[in-house]
């Protein structure tokens, strides 16, 4: 799978709507067949930055990530509400999920 996060610092008047600013790129994005989750949080340290993480299917599918009309339209309209241009992270890796996180593994049963 193609594993993304991504870092985007929105100007502060904008920030508390950055979730409503983003819902319909968000929502189209969820919907592509090759989409296997799309996720915003806000940092708890900087209210102004959100961290997207992402990942498709594959590469196909990447590619028609970002060739799809909602990726062109959040391109034309999403930086006028942004600080600076958004830092990414951006790898290929041979797994199709989440893996647990053995170390703190919680308890059967619980």
């Amino acid at each position: 799978m193609i594993f993304i996060t991504a870092k985007f610092r929105v100007l502060a008047e904008h920030a508390d709507r950055w979730p409503q600013i983003a819902a319909e790129f968000t929502e189209a994005t969820r919907a592509e067949p090759g989409c296997l989750w799309f996720d915003w949080s806000r940092s708890v340290g900087d209210p102004t930055e959100y961290v997207l993480v992402e990942a498709f299917r594959d590469d196909q599918a990447g590619g028609a990530h970002v060739q799809s009309a909602h990726f062109r339209t959040a391109q034309e309209t999403l930086p006028q509400y942004l600080a600076e241009t958004p830092r990414i992270v951006n790898a290929t890796v041979p797994q199709e999920d989440w893996s647990l996180l053995g170390e703190m593994a919680v308890p059967e049963g619980r």
